[in-house]
């Protein structure tokens, strides 16, 4: 079964892989002097960064801070130090055993995180899956990020269907809720259809419907204040100081993970670590600097302000997803901020290569590309020469990561060929240390692109609009 760490990696020699940023290709378009003259700024806007985290601790931000969410920057190190790990690993690990399925409500940051680190290390087809078969752990369903009837309709139907005995493991589920404020309507309509679902179901009045319920959210708050009046047995802060897109590393991403099995140590490990490398290296080996320094020349100097995140297979699609709400909301501001799409090859190229290739040349491409898959390579099999239609007996015994590396290294010549610049970020392979450097690279070079632009990367003014909006339209 194809799970998180089960490859033989090089964390098992004592070293730890390292997340690779290559940009020579897309280095073509920028000439050696203006990128010399960027790395001034791009220090200050490193030194900016790490200044904020002092100004957080000493609670002196002045008011052309605000808001300043940058916790998420030592949290991970602090955590992996804290007893509170331990307390919150203890917490998921019982839920764990007492539930076959679990629902996660939330919204924006407070989910997308998860599904990221849900896509990235678990089974491609975990729900299929027969509970042995998946170590143990609960099916996982998303909801709480929309207002779709249908999909909360048929979540509550095949609950209906499929637990029917509250005695049996198999058909017991729980609820972890995330929200900060717990005023978000989305995520509090949904909570509410699937706690009186829940109630229902164990009984209102009984341990099961405190203990199956998991609500992580602001120390304040209407969802605090609802979890303390009804009892619930645990309960998760999201901690001060820390956006709900910059949360994954928080229990808002870190219990339903723990919950699910995943090694969230060395989530957090990969994720300190690649503070620390954006702390030291230099521009030139810093994978932050360099990838923001990539990415401002290219949309300030050559109109490139989309940008493509196009990852080589599957499992980082949610990853990409993550990136689009992360970079949308921290830099969109101003009448400013590239627009980020996710593509995943080769599946997008029959249908955006096109354009990318041959449509306007606004774009930068960067390549995801995993080195070794997480499972053993599936060979192509030959076939009598009758059955050979297709051709492929020339390539029998070929195995499937060899055919995706041809079509990167052909996409990447096709667009070479036609000066469609690139740049790659390479994983050695794809396991919990190497998914959270990459998470913490890609929130930390949106912050630094934010100080070095002028603009706050953290809050959310737009999106408080139409929440606002929303509300005076329901409740006049």
């Amino acid at each position: 079964m194809l799970r998180q760490g089960d490859k033989g990696q090089e964390k098992t020699r004592g070293i730890m892989s390292e997340l690779r940023y290559d940009p020579t290709a897309a280095r073509k378009l920028i000439d050696d002097s203006v990128w010399d003259a960027l790395v001034e700024p791009l220090q200050a806007a490193r030194q900016e960064t790490f200044d904020d985290v002092e100004l957080m601790a000493a609670d002196d931000i002045p008011e052309d801070k605000h808001p300043l969410d940058a916790g998420f920057i030592p949290y991970p190190e602090q955590l992996l130090s804290s007893p509170d790990l331990g307390l919150m690993i203890a917490s998921a690990e019982r839920l764990r055993g007492e539930i076959d399925r679990l629902l996660v409500l939330g919204i924006g940051g407070s989910y997308m995180g998860l599904r990221a680190l849900f896509e990235g290390l678990c089974h491609p087809f975990h729900n299929e899956l027969q509970r042995a078969d998946r170590g143990g752990v609960p099916r996982l369903y998303f909801e709480g990020n929309n207002l779709d009837n249908d999909t909360i309709s048929g979540l509550r139907e095949l609950l209906k269907l499929r637990c029917r005995d509250a005695e049996k493991l198999k058909q017991r589920w729980g609820i972890v809720v995330i929200s900060k404020s717990g005023g978000t309507l989305e995520t509090a309509a949904a909570f509410r259809i699937f706690r009186d679902a829940l109630e229902s179901y164990y009984g209102a009045a009984s341990e099961r419907s405190t203990q199956l319920v998991v609500p992580i959210t602001g120390e304040e708050g209407k969802l605090r204040e609802f979890a303390e009046e009804r009892g619930y047995k645990d309960v998760f802060p999201v901690p001060d100081g820390i956006g709900g897109r910059y949360s994954v590393f928080t229990p808002v991403g870190l219990y339903p993970a723990t919950v699910l099995g995943m090694k969230v140590r060395e989530i957090l490990q990969g994720a300190a670590d690649m503070t620390e490398r954006f702390r030291t290296a230099p521009v030139g080996e810093n994978p932050v600097l360099d990838y923001v320094a990539t990415c401002h020349l290219l949309e300030r100097d050559h109109g490139m302000n989309i940008r493509v995140l196009s990852t080589w297979g599957n499992r980082l699609e949610a990853v990409g997803l993550w990136y689009d709400q992360l970079l949308s909301e921290s830099l969109g501001k101003q009448e400013r901020g590239a627009t980020p799409i996710t593509g995943v090859n080769t599946r997008d190229l029959h249908s955006r290569g096109q354009q990318h290739q041959q449509g306007a040349r606004d774009k930068l491409i960067t390549n995801v590309i995993i080195g070794s898959p997480s499972s053993a390579p599936v060979m192509l099999p030959k076939v009598p020469a009758q059955l050979d239609q297709d051709q492929l007996n020339r390539l029998a015994g070929r195995k499937v990561p060899s055919l995706l590396d041809a079509a990167i290294q052909g996409t990447n010549k096709a667009y070479a060929d036609d000066a469609r610049l690139t740049a790659d970020l390479h994983l050695s392979h794809l396991d919990a240390h190497s998914l959270g450097q990459l998470l913490q690279m890609l929130m930390l070079a949106t912050v630094v692109e934010g100080r070095l632009i002028g603009i706050n990367p953290y809050g959310q003014p737009g999106v408080e609009d139409y929440k606002r909006n929303m509300a005076e339209v329901l409740f006049g």
